[in-house]
């Protein structure tokens, strides 16, 4: 196998890994809008942290989910955090468990974040159903 076709490979795996996780209609929203300008980008995502980071066998996808959810309301990044939280309740997280993640980040990323983390998760899990 060349490189060409090892990437491809790594590539294909990724993104059934995504669409798993972040859903059908995510996946399909983002190949709509992939244009030459950010390919690179999202090929790269789909390698490394689909197929790769996402598979490691220690941590399950609900414990991945959770942990995901913490660092980006740390990072403060509420548009990936919109798509995170629907991938947590595709993983299994439930709306109890999504709460206390951010409860227990005012500790570590301060009020404004955590609030607006759970802000946010509130908006989504209603949209989602699952408040």
């Amino acid at each position: 196998m060349n490189e060409t076709e090892a990437h491809a490979a790594l590539r294909q795996r990724g993104r059934q890994e995504m669409r798993e996780i972040l859903g059908a209609p995510y996946t399909e929203a983002r190949d709509a809008t992939t244009t030459p300008f950010n390919a690179a980008i999202r090929a790269l995502s789909e390698e490394m942290a689909y197929a790769t980071l996402w598979t490691r066998p220690v941590l399950d996808r609900k414990q991945r989910s959770l942990i995901t959810l913490a660092m980006l309301c740390a990072l403060n990044h509420p548009h990936e955090l919109r798509i995170h939280l629907v991938a947590a309740l595709n993983n299994g997280c439930t709306a109890e468990e999504i709460s206390e993640v951010f409860t227990h980040a005012v500790a570590y990323c301060g009020f404004p974040a955590s609030i607006d983390a759970l802000r946010m998760a509130e908006q989504v899990l209603k949209e989602q159903g699952a408040l």
